[in-house]
């Protein structure tokens, strides 16, 4: 009888600490699967100030797209996307995939210059611009990319921007036939019109005010070609 209860008593014992062993497996797979879950929760355009380079230069790799086309009142505009300007490339991709373009209007037209695009007074331009922090762009000036008549550029803050950071926003599309060479390696030129150059010709004629928006907006649809 006694070596029966030690038997049993030593069964007890052993199964006791298998079942522990397998609550704690149990605990260890939900935290595995809660950190699982976590990351997928992540979302995909986490875009910010901190991490600007590192997420552009990967979203250009799974996003090489170089041929966008912009749709206005007066016509279409297609440009071809340099790619030895990537990180300048990849964030208009970016800005295009997300819709943030389609809220905004072109808000400058300096006749005979450039006509100026990607800002405007929508609540959800300006929101788009907080999510993202307002990040900025390092320049990416190359000898062979120049402000000739077409150039797409990047716009930027002159003032108290010695390192010539680009606003990820806003861009210009040079309209002088001779070109701006004087903004040569200032604003990082990063694509170019390959048609609609009578569409730049009839949004150039549009009535401005004194700061050079136009009267009636310029509203604007960017989308990816290829």
């Amino acid at each position: 009888m006694k070596l029966f209860l030690k038997a049993f008593f030593i069964i007890a014992i052993i199964a006791f600490y298998q079942c522990k062993d397998e609550n704690k497996s149990v605990q260890k797979k939900s935290i595995h699967k809660n950190k699982a879950e976590e990351k997928v929760v992540k979302a995909w355009d986490s875009l910010n100030s901190q991490n600007t380079e590192a997420f552009l230069t990967e979203f250009g790799k799974q996003n090489p797209e170089t041929i966008v086309e912009i749709t206005t009142d007066f016509g279409k505009i297609k440009l071809r996307l340099f790619e030895d300007v990537p990180i300048h490339r990849a964030n208009f991709i970016f800005l295009t995939k997300i819709k943030y373009f389609n809220t905004t209007v072109f808000y400058r037209i300096a006749k005979n210059f450039v006509l100026q695009g990607g800002n405007s007074d929508e609540m959800y331009t300006q929101r788009e611009r907080r999510k993202y922090g307002n990040y900025l762009l390092k320049p990416e000036f190359r000898n062979n990319r120049k402000h000739t008549y077409g150039a797409l550029a990047a716009a930027r803050q002159w003032d108290n921007n010695p390192n010539k950071l680009s606003s990820p926003f806003e861009f210009y599309i040079v309209q002088k036939k001779n070109g701006a060479h004087h903004l040569d390696n200032e604003h990082t030129v990063f694509g170019v019109v390959i048609s609609g150059f009578d569409t730049m010709t009839k949004m150039s004629k549009v009535k401005v005010g004194e700061d050079e928006w136009p009267i009636d907006d310029v509203k604007m649809h960017i989308e990816i070609i290829e």
